[in-house]
This record gives C-alpha cells, structure tokens and sequence, in this order.
C-alpha cells in the first residue's frame, strides 16, 4: 500500500450544503468499526479506506467519505460528501459538501452505475483480509492499478460481475450490499473468516 498523494481527479463543487441523510448515523458506525478493527488504517491526516452509500434506488449520486478523514469515533456530517456525478473521461467528480470527496469517488460511481442492485460499498485495507485474499477464494483484479484512478476502476469493474466482495490487486477490498447493514455484516464475516484461515 503506497502513500497518500492526494486525490486524483478535479472536483467539481456544485454548493457547501452538509449531506443531513438519517442514514448518516448508521454510516458513521460503519467508519468506527473500520478503525476500531484495523480495516482502514490511519496516516496522518486520514485513513486508508473509504465508506458511502446510494442517496435513493436507482440513483447516481451518494454520500462519501470527505477525503483526508480519519474514520474515528465522533464523526461530523460535514466530514462526508454527495457526489452528483462522475465525468470518468475527463476526470471531474461533481459534488457537494464542505470538503472534497474521498479520493476513492469514481470507483464508488463505476460500481453503483454497474450494480443497480448495490446500496452500500465499503472500501477497506485490513491486513489481515489482504494477507489472505488467495486462500478466501476472493476474486482479486488481474492488474495492480493506481489508487483513486479510472484505471483502478476499470480493473474492479472487469472482475465486478455479481460478487459482493472482492480484491483490488495490491491495493484493498472492497464489500458491497443491498444495504449499510448487509455490507457491514458482510465485512464482520469476512473479517472473522480471514482470522481464522489457516
């Protein structure tokens, strides 16, 4: 896992209102859990991991992870982020908040546009799963890719098809659900899973 650079895409901020989504509370929870159990380890200024869910069924836009946030107790709303939109060719995430969405933005749009089904996708680095990706009989993208890039995208998206959790070669994994509860008990049973692999 290589070091923050820095998100890699231009944002487009479309107004500063704070996303005020019920959901946001079960959100939070979800980003505690990822710290409090090592899957989205800190750096200064932030954590290696990012959380979102889809703002309504069969909707574009979702709430995110503000990029360079720690996910920690106390969480804010003002620390996530709507994004409205991804321009995957010219690079632009259109989006509304106090802070840049997460640098993970365009890969969350490929897989919500791909996966109608898919309400939540939680993004993690947890070395215990990633150490044994293989022996969980994950699928794993067939090319390492830049984080936070159209290239990293197109490589999940390749593998996608209808798995709800998968690798990202060299980077993290990635847990979908039809909810924010069915992906955070679908990340409890990998995690467990991959502890207990011999």
């Amino acid at each position: 896992m290589s070091g923050y650079e820095g998100v890699k895409f231009t944002t487009t901020m479309l107004g500063d209102e704070v996303p005020q989504d019920v959901r946001l509370a079960q959100l939070k929870q979800w980003c505690t859990f990822y710290h409090t159990h090592h899957l989205a380890p800190p750096y200064s200024g932030g954590s290696y991991g990012n959380l979102s869910f889809r703002e309504a069924p069969d909707a574009e836009s979702f709430i995110i992870t503000g990029t360079c946030m720690g996910l920690k107790e106390n969480l804010r709303n003002d620390q996530f982020v709507q994004v409205s939109y991804c321009d995957m060719e010219q690079r632009i995430v259109f989006a509304r908040g106090c802070r840049k969405p997460s640098s993970e933005s365009m890969l969350h749009f490929a897989i919500y546009q791909q996966r109608p089904d898919v309400e939540a996708i939680f993004h993690g680095h947890g070395e215990v799963i990633m150490n044994h990706a293989e022996q969980l009989g994950l699928p794993i993208t067939g090319t390492a890719e830049p984080y936070g890039t159209v290239e990293l995208a197109k490589s999940l998206l390749a593998i996608l098809a209808d798995h709800h959790i998968l690798i990202m070669r060299d980077h993290g994994f990635i847990v979908l659900g039809n909810s924010l509860a069915d992906a955070g008990v679908r990340t409890m049973a990998l995690l467990e899973k991959a502890k207990h692999v011999s």
